[in-house]
């Protein structure tokens, strides 16, 4: 794995104003992406995870500048994305795609398969004609798809088939960085798993950067190189993914984990699961201090009051807590 910095995200912050009444007055904001930050090594998978509604899908779309960012710096290759007008943003889009979390909805009805995953091309005039129906040929080999099927619409592929066209329609630009948002969550189990070999497949064969978005620790751990874990808006923990999976340092990570089944009766029989009392705040009005403290096991006076440093505990460890020491 690279140690060059493709990917450089420095306190990120998405907030959705609330309006109310006629004149549509702002009376709050959902707070669903709070001051992130990470880098993305050429090459790797960083692993993103946490409970739903925790700001991970929204992190990745403000990444990819599908949602204007309300503070922070996203550094990709010497360039400030936040910083870019639409016009620029666009061309940026070429090397970093997108892969949705629903194959059925992320598709166009309307469209043929060959329309879909040739798009790309034809909007930043990469091809013409024939040079569009070869690229559309070759992509579709590529993700395990028969080309005799690009005159087919979406509706007549099954939820893997599907997902298969949206990698093929977000490696049509060949980009170098690949946001999947959980790209896996909307098919069967048994689908899964060819479409995460698929991913690995490709990564080898191009060189790609993931970006990882998943709430299923288990397949989290197989694909990705780092994770970081996230809770209401803030990253909390990240490392090295056996470091992280074997030794978490963090109390929110540490209950996520004990919640990952594991192939062994015996072991699952002795292991001990951590429990988190009460509900996950609301992002329109996050805790004080730390945002964990109100379910957190272990909290004192001090996460209430003041936000936790985001600190290095142990060589390639970051963690945002008071309490945790190496």
């Amino acid at each position: 794995m690279s140690t060059e910095t493709l990917l450089h995200v420095e306190n990120l912050k998405k907030h959705f104003p609330i309006y109310k009444g006629v004149i549509r007055r702002q009376v709050g904001a959902v707070h669903a992406v709070d001051g992130v930050g990470f880098d993305i090594y050429k090459g790797e998978t960083l692993g993103l995870v946490g409970e739903s509604g925790c700001g991970k899908s929204t992190t990745g779309r403000t990444i990819l500048r599908l949602y204007k960012p309300t503070a922070g710096k996203i550094i990709y290759d010497g360039v400030d994305l936040a910083s870019l007008s639409e016009r620029e943003m666009r061309k940026m889009r070429r090397k970093i795609q997108i892969i949705f979390q629903d194959p059925y909805a992320s598709l166009n009805p309307r469209k043929t398969v060959a329309d879909i995953v040739g798009e790309p091309l034809v909007v930043h005039k990469l091809a013409k004609g024939k040079e569009i129906q070869e690229r559309v040929t070759e992509l579709l080999s590529l993700v395990g798809l028969n080309p005799a099927f690009a005159n087919r619409y979406p509706h007549e592929f099954s939820g893997g088939q599907r997902q298969r066209i949206g990698i093929a329609r977000a490696l049509a630009l060949q980009p170098d960085l690949v946001i999947c948002d959980e790209p896996i969550s909307a098919l069967d189990v048994s689908i899964q798993a060819q479409v995460i070999n698929l991913l690995e497949d490709l990564q080898e064969e191009f060189g790609l950067t993931y970006l990882f978005i998943a709430h299923d620790l288990s397949m989290v751990r197989h694909i990705s190189d780092r994770v970081a874990v996230m809770y209401l808006g803030v990253i909390v923990e990240l490392a090295e993914r056996e470091e992280l999976y074997e030794r978490p340092l963090h109390p929110y990570s540490q209950a996520l984990l004990s919640a990952v089944p594991i192939p062994d009766p015996v072991a699952e029989e002795n292991r001990k699961r951590i429990l988190l009392e009460g509900d996950v705040p609301s992002p329109i009005n996050p805790p004080s201090g730390c945002r964990f403290h109100t379910r957190c096991p272990i909290a004192e006076s001090i996460c209430s009051e003041e936000r936790p440093e985001w600190r290095e505990v142990k060589p390639k460890h970051f963690v945002a807590c008071h309490l945790v020491e190496a």
